[in-house]
């Protein structure tokens, strides 16, 4: 589990703050399944092995981020059947168990992807 700059120590799991992108996609390539952020990067990442993907995203209400660009990655690439949203972290276990046979729908989420990415740079430029 990567934790970035959090407070939070984790219990049950092995962890680590950060590391570099080998190690990471080493650790994608060999896991079940990826449970993380809306980060463009995280997820493509994911994607880019087919593995199923939860993501939860990272939510302005709760100071996580600036806007809520996350939600509207999330939802995007739920509706194509691409990830599986965690909307409430109280869904994450369902979501663990959901994971198990699902298998993404690839073939629209860079259109998807790219078209949001523009968007955001349109959105800041105003």
């Amino acid at each position: 589990m990567q934790i970035g700059y959090s407070d939070y120590i984790p219990k049950n799991t092995k962890w680590f703050r950060f590391d570099d992108i080998e190690k990471i996609t080493t650790l994608v390539k060999s896991s079940k399944v990826v449970i993380s952020h809306a980060g463009i990067g995280s997820v493509l990442l994911s994607l880019k092995y087919n593995k199923p993907t939860i993501v939860v995203p990272r939510l302005k209400k709760f100071k996580e981020h600036t806007d809520d660009h996350q939600l509207e990655i999330v939802k995007e690439l739920s509706e194509e059947k691409s990830i599986i949203p965690v909307y409430d972290i109280q869904d994450l276990e369902s979501a663990i168990k959901l994971s198990r046979k699902f298998r993404p729908n690839l073939k629209p989420q860079q259109k998807i992807i790219l078209k949001m990415i523009k968007d955001y740079i349109k959105s800041l430029e105003k």
